[in-house]
C-alpha cells in the first residue's frame, strides 16, 4: 500500500506557480503582505492616470501615440507588472494552483495513511524542507491572521480539518513572526494525524534522527536485533562489538528483579500528630485490602503492591507502588492513587493535597527501584576478550574498579556507576517511542567486573533498578486493543518495536513484552559498557573517535 500524500511540486512547476501568482512565490517580497499589495494599487492607478494624461496631451498636439518617451516605456512596463500582481493575488491567473488547497477544505479532515514507516523523496531535491512557502492565497491569509495574532496557532488543526497543512501554515507562520528561517526543517513526510492530541501540540515539521542496528545480541537464548536512534558517531558500532563479544561467548542472561510504577504524592496536616495518625493508618497490613480495592478501581491493570511513608513536620509524603501490565502507567497509577486520596478524605478531612512528584533523579528510585529492575550478566571468554575486544580481563578488572565505582564515588554520583548506559538508554528509548525523559531514572545502572575461572574469563554485569518504559501510554497497544494510548500512530517507532518482537501488548501474559523489552535494554547496555571499556582500556577510544566521529565533507559546499 502506498502512502498517500500530496506530491511535492517540481522545479519546474514551482517556477511556473512563481510566475502566475507572485504572492505564493518564496518570500517574493520583504514588506508585509499588506503594505505590498498598497504599494501595487497605489502604482497600477499612477501610471494608468500619467498614461492618459499623457496620451491626452499627444491627441491634442495632433503627435502619433506610437511615440514614446523613456518615462512612457517605463510606465507602460509598471503598468503591465502591476496588472499581472494584482490579476496573481486575486486569484484570476491561478485558479489551477488553488485546486489541491480546495479540495481538502471540501474534504475538512486530516487523510489517515496506513501503518508504514515514514517514507522520504528518493531524490536529494526532494528531501530538503517541504516548499511550504508555497501557499494558496487563503493561507497566506491565515498565515498573516496567525502572526496578527488575530487566529491562535493553537487553533489551526480544528479550523482547517487538515492536519499537515495547519503544520505547513504555521511553519511559515513562525518564520514570518521570528524573522528567522527553519530552512532544513521538513514538513512532508509525516503523518501529522497520529500526533493530534496524543504526543506534540503545535507542530512545525519533524526532526529526522537516524536509526541504526547492534546485534545480534544473544539474551536468555534468543537473538535480537537492537534499534539505536543517536547522532552520536561509533555508539551503534561500539554496542554491536560488544553483541558479537556475547555472542561469541555464549550469550548474556538477564533476571527481572521487580516490576511496580511508583507515584509519590505530598499532603499537609495542621500538625505532625495527625499526619503521623494518617502514616500508621496506610502502613498498618490491615487496612491495605481495602485501599488495594479503591486503588485498583483506576484501570483493569493496576494493582497495588505497597505504600511506603515518610514524614517532615506535619508533612506526609506516600509512596504508592503497583503493577501496570504493559504500561509504563503513570496515567492509571495517579487515578489509583487519587482514588485513594479521596476515599482517604472522608476519615482525614484537614488532609490537603500538595502535589504529586515527577520525573527527576532520586536515591529512592536508585535503592528501590521504580518500573523494571533488571540485572544482566555474562561470562566472556579469554580468547573473545583479547581478538574482539583487543585488551585484557586484568585490565577492564582494573579499569571498571578505577573509573566506574570509585571514580564514580569521588564524582559523588548517584546511580552512575557505569561508562555510558544512558548513551544506549536513549538510543533505544528514541527509536522505540519511549519517553527521552525517563532516560534521567531509566539508566541508573551500576557495572561489576571480576575475573572468573582461575582469572582467565571475565564475569560482567549490569545492574539496572529503574527501567521505565513507555510502553503502550502513546503508541504500543495497537489493533489487537483498540484505540487505547493512542492506536496505530507513530509507524517508525513501531517498526522498531515489531523489530525486537515486542510490538503491541500480550494477550497471553500482560506485561510480558514490556518485561521483555527492559531485558533487552539491559542486554544492550552490557555490550555498550563491554565495549567502551574495553576501547578505554585498550587505548582506542579517542583514536576511533577521531577516525570515525568526524566528517571529512565539505559543509560549505554541502550548505551552498
Amino acid at each position: 500500500m502506498d502512502v498517500r500524500r500530496r506530491p511535492l511540486p517540481s522545479s519546474g512547476d514551482r517556477l511556473k506557480n512563481q510566475k502566475l501568482n507572485p504572492t505564493t512565490a518564496n518570500y517574493q517580497s520583504l514588506l508585509p503582505l499588506y503594505l505590498t499589495n498598497a504599494l501595487f494599487f497605489t502604482l497600477f492607478f499612477s501610471v494608468a492616470y500619467f498614461l492618459l494624461h499623457r496620451w491626452r496631451d499627444k491627441i491634442r498636439t495632433a503627435t502619433p501615440l506610437h511615440v514614446v518617451t523613456p518615462a512612457e516605456i517605463a510606465a507602460i512596463v509598471s503598468l503591465i507588472a502591476s496588472a499581472v500582481y494584482l490579476l496573481g493575488f486575486f486569484g484570476v491567473a491561478s485558479r489551477d494552483d488553488l485546486s489541491d488547497d480546495e479540495t481538502i477544505l471540501k474534504q475538512q479532515h486530516c487523510p489517515t495513511p496506513p501503518l508504514l514507516a515514514i517514507q522520504f523523496p528518493p531524490t536529494e531535491e526532494k528531501n530538503k524542507t517541504a516548499d511550504v512557502s508555497l501557499l494558496s492565497a487563503e493561507d497566506e491569509e491565515t498565515v498573516e491572521a496567525v502572526v496578527s495574532g488575530s487566529v491562535p496557532s493553537y487553533s489551526l488543526e480544528s479550523r482547517l480539518g487538515d492536519c499537515r497543512r495547519a503544520a505547513a501554515i504555521r511553519h511559515e507562520a513562525v518564520q514570518r513572526a521570528t524573522r528567522r528561517s527553519l530552512e532544513g526543517l521538513p514538513v512532508e513526510g509525516f503523518d501529522y494525524e497520529s500526533i493530534l492530541g496524543q504526543c506534540c501540540e503545535m507542530p512545525i515539521g519533524f526532526v529526522q534522527i537516524p536509526v541504526g542496528v547492534a546485534g545480534p545480541l544473544l539474551l536468555d537464548g534468543k537473538e535480537y536485533t537492537v534499534p539505536m536512534a543517536t547522532t552520536e558517531g561509533c555508539l551503534v558500532a561500539s554496542t554491536n562489538r560488544g553483541c558479537k563479544a556475547i555472542h561469541a561467548s555464549g550469550g548474556a542472561s538477564s533476571v527481572l528483579l521487580r516490576d511496580g510504577m511508583t507515584r509519590a504524592p505530598v499532603v499537609r496536616f495542621p500538625s505532625a500528630q495527625r499526619a503521623a495518625q494518617l502514616k500508621f493508618f496506610l502502613e498498618d497490613p490491615l487496612n491495605f485490602d481495602s485501599l488495594a480495592v479503591v486503588f485498583n478501581k483506576s484501570s483493569r491493570f493496576a494493582r497495588l503492591q505497597s505504600i511506603q511513608c515518610a514524614i517532615a513536620g506535619k508533612n506526609l509524603y506516600m509512596r504508592f507502588r503497583c503493577s501496570t501490565g504493559d504500561a509504563m502507567g503513570m496515567n492509571m497509577v495517579s487515578k489509583g492513587v487519587q482514588n485513594v486520596l479521596d476515599f482517604l478524605q472522608s476519615d482525614f478531612p484537614d488532609m490537603d493535597v500538595i502535589g504529586i512528584s515527577d520525573k527527576k533523579a532520586a536515591a529512592v528510585n536508585w535503592i528501590e527501584g521504580r518500573g523494571k529492575s533488571v540485572v544482566c550478566e555474562a561470562v566472556i571468554k579469554e580468547d573473545v576478550v583479547k581478538k574482539v575486544l583487543k585488551t585484557s580481563v586484568e585490565a577492564l578488572v582494573e579499569l571498571n574498579m578505577l573509573k566506574n565505582l570509585t571514580g564514580s564515588a569521588i564524582a559523588g554520583a548517584l546511580g552512575g556507576f557505569n561508562a555510558h548506559a544512558s548513551n544506549i538508554v536513549s538510543a533505544i528509548y528514541i527509536a522505540t517511542g519511549q519517553d527521552p525523559a525517563q532516560n534521567v531514572e531509566s539508566s541508573h545502572c551500576i557495572t561489576m567486573m571480576e575475573a572468573v575461572n582461575d582469572g582467565k574469563d571475565l564475569h560482567i554485569s549490569v545492574t539496572m533498578p529503574s527501567v521505565e518504559l513507555e510502553y503502550n501510554d502513546k503508541i504500543l497497544l495497537m489493533v489487537q486493543v483498540g484505540t487505547v494510548g493512542g492506536g496505530t500512530q507513530l509507524a517508525s517507532q513501531s517498526a522498531c518495536l515489531n523489530l525486537l518482537g515486542v510490538k503491541g501488548a500480550s494477550k497471553e501474559s500482560p506485561g510480558a513484552n514490556s518485561r521483555l523489552l527492559a531485558t533487552i535494554v539491559a542486554g544492550s547496555v552490557l555490550a555498550g559498557e563491554l565495549s567502551l571499556m574495553s576501547a578505554i582500556a585498550a587505548g582506542q577510544l579517542v583514536k576511533s573517535h577521531m577516525k570515525f566521529n568526524r566528517s571529512s565533507r565539505d559543509i560549505s559546499k554541502i550548505a551552498s
